[in-house]
């Protein structure tokens, strides 16, 4: 129980800075509806969980063909951010409507393949799981451990998602233009900073 409730924490945490992921949750919301909204941001804890995994079970030869690949990795995640804050900005207000056939799928893998380009993540999860001691007790109080971080940060895009759904409900079509402007320039700026620490 400790393991888990020290997981539910760490994984809130982790996810409640508002960076490219959590303004992609936002819009994904105010265009397709909190569902969609919390979709975008499951696929983000699925990530994270993933990469806690590797870190907990101990499984240094991923790690280190991950860590081994992070250039390539950051360096189409940077791109990717870059043209979808571009896509963001030229893109119109979003309104409120039914999504699409598949726009629950694609806004779940496209948050989920952004987050895993971020390989560094793991090296940030080996220290802390080691300073809980994750992995002295076995894999029993790994897989909690991993099972309350993906729980945890499932729960901050739920409230994130319906915090953004009530906004949305009450924004007019000026808010929601400048919604759109700021959240454009700031991914995109996440990419070109990415990209400028490559270089």
């Amino acid at each position: 129980m400790h393991q888990f409730l020290s997981g539910l924490a760490l994984g809130f945490s982790i996810a409640a800075p508002v960076g490219p992921i959590g303004l992609l949750c936002i819009r994904c919301t105010l265009t397709h509806g909190r569902l969609n909204g919390f979709l975008c941001g499951l696929g983000a804890a699925t990530a994270d969980a993933l990469y806690g995994a590797i870190a907990a079970l101990g499984l240094s030869a991923v790690t280190s063909f991950l860590l081994g690949t992070q250039t390539w990795l950051q360096l189409g995640g940077g791109l990717f951010l870059v043209w979808l804050g571009w896509k963001t900005l030229r893109a119109p207000p979003p309104v409120p409507r039914a999504p699409a056939a598949g726009a629950h799928v694609g806004g779940y893998f496209s948050t989920l393949v952004l987050t895993l380009a971020n390989p560094m993540t793991i090296l940030s999860f080996v220290g802390i799981f080691a300073g809980l001691g994750a992995t002295a007790g076995g894999a029993r109080p790994a897989v909690w451990l991993v099972l309350g971080v993906f729980l945890g940060s499932a729960a901050w895009w739920l409230v994130l998602s319906a915090a953004a759904g009530w906004l949305g409900d009450r924004l007019g079509q000026g808010g929601l233009r400048t919604v759109n402007l700021a959240s454009g320039l700031i991914i995109a700026a996440f990419g070109a900073w990415q990209l400028a620490k490559l270089f």
